[in-house]
């Protein structure tokens, strides 16, 4: 499958010439070793890859014992796997370090020496027990894998021209024509329902059998659920895990933390959510209580939504009450013929759109209970790509139905009307401009 991260591998290829490492991290069953293996298959004479989650405890003891013996780590990762290294034309890549920090705390040795190229990826690689007693190598440059967007799950499906027309009609602010908008919706509703886990899209496009998709998204849940047992605080993790379909379902979906267990507060959980923010299976979208040309500077760590980083996954866990009839449920959902709690599933979408495209997510939230015009709820802001003196932020709300009301946007817009951009609604019709606001299709959202 095409992903956008092998041009910036090869960017990294071109620019660091061997004098730094590239970190991939991304949640588990993302695509992560899957790209290195193609990555070095096509760029490099030969390649090394070692998966320290499925190599023996000898086989990483024997690694360890060559720390500060280089000559004699490559002549053993040579006989061991077979493969001749060629000095600036081979690859090694380190797949799950953080299954053995002491190869992360090498790479500084590994790098300086500049014969080969290496790549590490993992995921969890920032949580205490994966980084305590190393020091962390200033020689690797991070890069993010996501699950698949739209527009990859477009080119899996065969349709690698279709996403070029909204990008045009995106950029002109002109509207794509009824036929392409419907292919788009109908296209929209099957990454809403089959999501953007590579495992998920290939059942998908092989099989075309929605059941086949359960099944493969069910054993990624599972896998993610057996991670979060190995935490000292598993527990907790699982509930707040769980709970993320009912917290979205709310009219306010900010995460209420008396749910995970009575009267406990923001503080009593924040290992929990770094956790799951850690293992990139979520995505927080902070409230920015005073948005002007810096949302981060206004950021409330105690007030979040939590997204989960793939909406086909959230699917899933939202109906695991009846298996009987969750592919009829999932076939409808793709076919857009079932009602349901829409806002939930779009809003989650847009999140997962915004993070792959390598936007951290805000929204703007404000309860007055004497004041109703201070009461309001815009879903995300958005910062414009050229900063000037005043109106930088752009708010945006996702509407899922063909009826919905501006009454929140336009408090904010009254409100901010000094740091506020060009507002948008991202909504199930095609473009228009009007009054003051953008309305775009739900599928460009990742354009914004």
């Amino acid at each position: 499958m095409r992903r956008k991260i092998y041009d910036k591998m090869l960017k990294w290829k071109k620019e660091s010439q061997g004098k730094t490492a590239l970190m991939i991290e991304g949640a588990r069953r993302v695509g992560k070793s899957w790209i290195c293996r193609e990555f070095g298959k096509n760029e490099y004479e030969s390649t090394i890859f070692i998966d320290f989650n499925e190599e023996s405890d000898d086989f990483i003891r024997q690694f360890n014992s060559f720390k500060g013996n280089l000559d004699g780590l490559f002549f053993f990762l040579q006989a061991y796997f077979g493969v001749s290294l060629v000095s600036r034309n081979s690859l090694i890549v380190f797949d799950e370090v953080q299954k053995n920090p002491t190869a992360r705390e090498m790479i500084k040795y590994l790098v300086q020496d500049m014969r080969y190229d290496y790549i590490e990826t993992g995921s969890l690689v920032s949580i205490e027990s994966s980084v305590e007693s190393i020091t962390i190598p200033s020689e690797e440059v991070p890069l993010e894998l996501c699950p698949m967007d739209f527009e990859e799950f477009l080119w899996a499906c065969g349709d690698e021209l279709l996403f070029n027309a909204t990008r045009i009609a995106f950029e002109s602010k002109a509207p794509v024509g009824q036929s392409l908008h419907r292919k788009l919706m109908t296209r929209l509703n099957q990454y809403m329902t089959v999501g953007g886990m590579p495992q998920a899209v290939a059942a998908f496009i092989g099989t075309n059998n929605l059941t086949n998709v359960e099944d493969a998204k069910k054993a990624i849940i599972h896998l993610y659920r057996q991670d979060i047992g190995k935490s000292s605080l598993s527990t907790r993790i699982r509930l707040a895990f769980d709970l993320i379909p009912s917290e979205l379902s709310r009219t306010e979906k900010r995460f209420v933390f008396s749910d995970i267990e009575k009267g406990s507060t923001a503080n009593d959980n924040e290992l929990v959510f770094a956790w799951l923010n850690d293992a990139k299976l979520v995505n927080l979208c902070f409230n920015s209580a005073d948005p002007n040309i810096g949302l981060r500077l206004s950021l409330e760590k105690t007030k979040f939504k939590c997204y989960l980083c793939d909406t086909g996954l959230l699917l899933t866990l939202a109906f695991d009450d009846n298996e009987a009839a969750k592919a009829e449920i999932m076939r409808k959902l793709a076919l857009g013929k079932l009602e349901v709690n829409k806002g939930m599933l779009m809003e989650n979408l847009v999140a997962q759109m915004f993070r792959a495209n390598g936007r951290k997510l805000y929204y703007y939230s404000s309860y007055d209970k004497a004041n109703a015009s201070n009461r309001m709820e815009v879903d995300f802001l958005t910062t414009k790509n050229s900063i000037t003196n005043r109106h930088n932020i752009c708010p945006v709300e996702v509407k899922s139905t063909d009826r919905y009301t501006f009454t929140s946007i336009r408090k904010y817009i009254s409100k901010f009307s000094e740091y506020t951009g060009t507002p948008y609604i991202l909504h199930t019709r095609d473009v228009e401009v009007k009054d003051g606001f953008i309305f775009l299709p739900l599928y460009m959202a990742g354009l914004l």
